[in-house]
């Protein structure tokens, strides 16, 4: 198996095991599914869009092997240029919440062994459609690491958890946004140079996503 895409799978199931142990832990009494987590969203639809970065691969894998050449920093490419409707977005996550139930745990931990035993079949050129084109599996799933990585810190951050994300999961989420600020906007570039080289600071809210 190519080592590349090994570490990426491996940062995947890590990734996706630490929000499933984040549901349990905050599974706890009162359990507030319902209070505020992030923006408009509560724990339970935070939940559920985190799931989604589960589920979106499992919807997308498609049989035999894909030919593209498209790297991972042109999914974020193409998902810009899409200009999704941030209130779909927003439902997108609710729905997904309701889905999931009234146990949210064990219908995570469901959704965690079954997306990534898929995973674990497939080889790096297994075919991704999305919405905004294919990709072979190894450029996609650094994507969805990225999604559960920052939102399972989110909804810790929400529950008042301490803990940190499993390193190789981390390091994957920081290779996609490395090549995310190499990509950036050349208005950008300047300032976010001297930004990471700590000679000034990111405006509140700023991101390369």
């Amino acid at each position: 198996m190519d080592e590349n895409f090994r570490t990426v799978r491996d940062a995947f199931g890590a990734a996706a095991r630490w929000f499933a142990e984040t549901v349990h832990e905050l599974d706890r009494p009162p359990a507030p599914w319902e209070a505020p987590a992030l923006g408009e969203w509560s724990r339970r639809d935070l939940v559920g869009h985190t799931s989604r970065a589960l589920l979106t691969v499992e919807q997308y894998l498609r049989p035999g092997p894909s030919d593209s050449d498209r790297r991972t920093v042109d999914y974020y490419r193409a998902v810009r240029g899409g200009r999704a409707d941030p209130d779909e977005v927003a439902e997108r996550g609710r729905q997904a919440g309701r889905d999931l139930g009234a146990d949210l745990p064990e219908s995570v931990d469901i959704v965690v062994r079954r997306v990534t035993g898929m995973v674990a079949g497939r080889t790096a050129d297994a075919r991704v459609e999305t919405p905004v084109g294919e990709w072979r599996l190894e450029a996609y799933l650094p994507t969805r690491v990225v999604e559960l990585v920052v939102h399972t810190g989110d909804l810790r951050t929400a529950g008042g958890l301490d803990g940190q994300a499993p390193e190789t999961a981390v390091r994957q989420a920081l290779v996609v946004l490395g090549a995310l600020v190499a990509d950036a906007p050349s208005d950008d570039a300047p300032h976010l140079l001297t930004a990471l080289t700590g000679r000034s600071a990111l405006d509140a809210g700023y991101t390369v996503l």
